[in-house]
């Protein structure tokens, strides 16, 4: 492979068209692809293949669009290879403002020439016609079909854009603008949250040590905008761990104390779990429960990085609670599997996920809740999450498990209003998120 070949735009046409022909993570393709061809990459070249990867697979519905109103062909009809060089230049063009127009359109040219196909002319042509147009987009007209607008300028889709309304509707927001402000917040890059380990240091001290800034609604987290060496250097030294600030919130509403007994029955990869036993002060017992037995090194090798000798971790369905632990557990955390219909700005490929394929899982949910139920002790503590925004899988899963245990009821948290609680990246610049915090009746 000569050097141009392992260039960041030519690794990224690879990695693309392996994501549209396999199915699989973009985040498992990038890391994949920059250990095996990417390994001499500079950290700039690392960051631009990264970029147009992730890009490009957040904004394919906008850059088709384009594409069918540019070329002569649909984009559904043209050769795959040249479609996605197509998709590359344009993103370059819309959305890198310091990549030259002239660089987006020959290097993009160049990779459509190498690859064999025959349609380096056209993606020559599109580009500079739209560039020609001042890049000018005729954008399908809210007036005449409000989704499809919306579809098309967000790159979201529009079964996933009903879903998020009915999110909305369902935390009482449903002013003019909120669905649109969502959206658009979900295409934001994301804020880096890092949880500081304050066993061993404030979070000022990390915040100056990575040049971050405090979070305003979970204090314990420094957000920074990029993982940058100082960070990955303290993450491998135990003083930090990645955790959004939502997540952070729902360990938070969890409560946990030094010298008590907590279960968190879906702990991978672990970083609530982590999160509570740094609130215990490493001080009792955090018994961490996962199905899937491969991932529970993640558990393990984390708090023992961070020191905490609190954490056990062992392989368990949740909807099969350990009988020696049943009736004994002071507070619990069932954050359960999920759509992740929340955490798109992290995962862009998750947005293109058929909404119809998450309806099996509320009924996961409630069964998955119900085993986390029975650790509770009578005066104890139920803190049931997920990284979506569904009202299926949020409060509707949250009232069924009420209406099905009448011995447990909602409990007020400074950050869960009435008990519980849909965090929206627009409103609280966190992920999608939702919490329910719910007590365990002693009479």
């Amino acid at each position: 492979m000569t050097k141009q070949d392992a260039g960041p735009r030519a690794l990224a046409l690879r990695s693309l068209a392996a994501l549209e022909r396999d199915g699989r993570y973009a985040n498992l393709e990038i890391d994949a692809r920059l250990k095996h061809d990417g390994a001499d990459l500079s950290p700039a070249d690392r960051g631009l293949y990264t970029r147009l990867v992730y890009g490009v697979t957040e904004r394919r519905i906008t850059l088709d669009y384009i594409i069918d109103r540019c070329a002569s062909r649909p984009a559904a009809e043209m050769d795959a290879g040249i479609r996605d060089a197509l998709r590359l230049g344009l993103y370059q063009l819309l959305y890198m403002e310091r990549i030259p127009d002239h660089a987006a359109v020959s290097e993009t040219v160049d990779l459509a020439k190498k690859t064999g196909r025959g349609g380096a002319g056209m993606v020559n042509a599109v580009l500079r016609a739209f560039l020609r147009s001042g890049k000018r987009v005729e954008w399908p007209d809210p007036a005449v079909d409000p989704i499809r607008a919306l579809e098309v300028r967000h790159s979201i889709p529009a079964a996933l854009i009903r879903v998020y309304g009915t999110a909305l509707s369902a935390s009482g927001r449903t002013g003019e603008g909120e669905l649109d402000a969502l959206l658009s917040a979900l295409n934001r890059e994301p804020m880096i949250g890092l949880r500081v380990n304050t066993l061993r240091l404030t979070a000022e001290e990390a915040a100056e040590a990575v040049g971050g800034e405090l979070s305003r609604i979970a204090p314990d987290i420094v957000k920074i905008s990029s993982l940058t060496e100082a960070a990955r250097h303290g993450i491998e030294e135990g003083l930090w761990f990645v955790e959004d600030e939502a997540s952070r919130i729902a360990a938070k509403a969890v409560g946990a104390e030094p010298g008590e007994t907590v279960a968190d029955t879906c702990a991978c990869p672990g970083g609530k779990t982590f999160s509570m036993a740094l609130d215990m002060q490493n001080r009792g017992e955090v018994r961490a429960f996962d199905l899937h037995a491969n991932k529970l090194s993640l558990v393990r090798k984390g708090a023992e990085r961070l020191c905490l000798t609190v954490v056990t971790a062992e392989a368990r369905d949740a909807r099969d609670p350990d009988p020696n632990l049943i009736g004994k557990a002071d507070r619990v955390l069932c954050d359960a599997p999920c759509s992740g219909f929340g955490v798109i700005a992290k995962k862009p490929d998750l947005r293109y996920k058929d909404p119809s394929s998450a309806e099996r899982l509320p009924g996961i949910q409630r069964e998955v809740l119900r085993g986390a139920a029975a650790y509770v002790r009578p005066g104890g503590i139920l803190v049931y999450s997920t990284c979506t925004l569904s009202r299926a899988e949020n409060e509707d899963t949250a009232e069924a498990f009420l209406g099905e245990h009448p011995d447990f009821a909602l409990c007020e948290d400074a950050l869960l209003p009435g008990g519980m609680r849909a965090f929206f990246p627009h409103v609280d610049g966190t992920d999608g998120f939702f919490a329910a915090k719910m007590i365990r009746r002693t009479e």
